[in-house]
């Protein structure tokens, strides 16, 4: 399998080229020359697969460069019930991502967050952690990651890679911006390979350094600079493969469809999803839900693309999805566009120019039904409201970014066909949002055992200003030394 960048750079790496990498060399992101198709043979295959038997089959189809007993080797040492170790009360752990239903056969939530941080970026970055190490070991390499959080990137990145040789970690986030639980989980670790950096802005501005430095090929060369966010391939491969599990554990049949609900601030989440439709997995609707930061809602309302300003940001009690300029969604518009690198260049030199793209009217967006989308928003009152009714009405507590799925498939549903199943994604754990839990039920989340007082550990961090200079000499100084 090779791959290609949505803004046309001629060269075709394979798999473990742009692992390691992130961006593509012209700031394109990377995506396979074409989706594998599954065939009808294949869904009745898996459909009885554990986790990671069904990870390995899927990830077979986009890395062809790794011998096939390894790659099962890292799927089968990834996902195991000791790592993912925190579903509900009466779901099954070994099922790794166990559908907990709501309302029998027609919509619950599908459980991203038994992982060690208890969000659904343990998925794919406890898999990234082990192909990281697998490809480095090889080659006898090492690699400096820089990466930027809203909330659950960081702490997921970082759990996923503490430890592991040949790697180091830089994690830039909001100062004061993540929930006290967030931030304890990131900057509580001890770990002499992890470094934080606490940006005095915006997610986007900490999105906005790592960009900056990634396009800085001479310096990336020489520091080794990688990636773990999802503009990095990996991470949206590795989630394809919760969506066909979804798909096996909500229908009891391949000849059902199936509709998802995925709350999305970065688009990486539900691109991944958008790319198992392509495969041919029978999704009916794939609906998006954002907070109050809404330029995705934005744009498949009215085919305007607009992100926003740092000042134009809302800080919300969704925090994770506080996110005005979703870098993975270059790779939808390079489908809806028709794969065309020179119309997505040209897209994109505007929106880095920090402007804004209109499709309205064009043949393109006229095209957008046939992906399968609707969208829709909440707000902090909708996630109280959410929050309560899910909890008095079904005994289910949820966090908030889930809360804003569930609010928008409550209000898409006449999007979905009569007897399909909707599923909404879930995204953490409620415990990583006590603040509105409180506010929402009067009463604290529940806490698995081993986080308890978590915030009170002593933390580690570097309070910075959203310097692209200055992060680069707190890279090198850290390397060097």
């Amino acid at each position: 399998m090779k791959y290609l960048s949505t803004r046309g750079h001629a060269a075709r790496p394979e798999f473990c080229d742009i692992l390691l990498g992130g961006l593509a060399p012209d700031g394109g992101l990377y995506l396979p020359e074409s989706y594998p198709q599954i065939s009808r043979a294949e869904l009745d295959a898996w459909r009885g697969l554990s986790y990671a038997e069904l990870s390995f089959e899927i990830l077979s189809k986009f890395i062809t460069d790794i011998p096939p007993a390894d790659l099962k080797a890292i799927c089968d040492k990834t996902y195991t019930a000791d790592v993912y170790c925190f579903a509900r009360p009466g779901d099954n752990a070994a099922d790794i991502t166990p559908v907990h239903w709501l309302e029998k056969g027609r919509f619950g939530l599908l459980e991203l967050s038994n992982g060690p941080t208890l969000a659904f970026k343990d998925m794919a970055m406890q898999l990234l952690g082990n192909l990281f190490e697998y490809v480095l070991d090889k080659r006898g390499e090492q690699i400096n990651i820089l990466g930027a959080t809203s909330g659950d990137t960081g702490s997921a990145a970082e759990y996923a890679m503490r430890g592991k040789h040949g790697v180091r970690v830089f994690m830039l986030s909001p100062h004061g911006k993540m929930s006290a639980f967030q931030r304890a989980q990131m900057y509580s670790l001890q770990d002499e390979n992890i470094y934080n950096i606490a940006v005095t802005g915006m997610f986007d501005d900490a999105q906005d350094i790592v960009k900056a430095v990634s396009n800085d090929a001479a310096f990336k060369a020489k520091y080794k600079i990688g990636a773990v966010n999802s503009i990095n391939w990996a991470r949206v491969a590795a989630q394809i493969v919760y969506y066909f599990k979804g798909y096996f554990a909500g229908t009891s049949s391949n000849d059902q469809q199936i509709a998802f609900c995925v709350p999305s601030g970065n688009f990486g989440n539900i691109c991944a999803g958008h790319i198992a439709r392509q495969m041919g997995l029978p999704i009916s609707r794939l609906i998006l839900a954002t907070n109050e930061n809404d330029v995705l809602d934005e744009f498949f309302r009215t085919g305007v693309y607009r992100p926003r300003k740092a000042a134009e940001t809302h800080v919300t009690s969704s925090p994770s999805m506080d996110i005005s300029k979703a870098s993975n969604f270059e790779r939808f518009i390079f489908d809806l566009v028709g794969r065309d690198p020179a119309k997505v260049a040209e897209l994109w030199k505007s929106v880095d120019a920090g402007g804004a793209f209109d499709l309205s009217g064009s043949a393109e967006f006229s095209r957008l039904d046939n992906f399968g989308f609707t969208s829709g928003r909440s707000s902090h009152a909708d996630r109280l409201a959410t929050i309560r009714q899910v909890f008095e009405q079904y005994g289910a507590m949820i966090d908030t970014h889930t809360a804003d799925g569930v609010k928008v498939a409550w209000d898409c549903a006449g999007s979905v066909p009569a007897g399909v199943p909707l599923l909404v994604l879930e995204t953490a754990l409620p415990v990583k949002f006590a603040e509105t839990i409180r506010e929402a039920l009067g009463r604290e989340p529940e806490r698995p055992a081993q986080l308890e007082g978590i915030e009170a550990l002593p933390q580690r961090v570097e309070v910075m200003a959203p310097d692209v200079a200055a992060v680069k000499q707190f890279v090198v100084r850290h390397v060097a030394g």
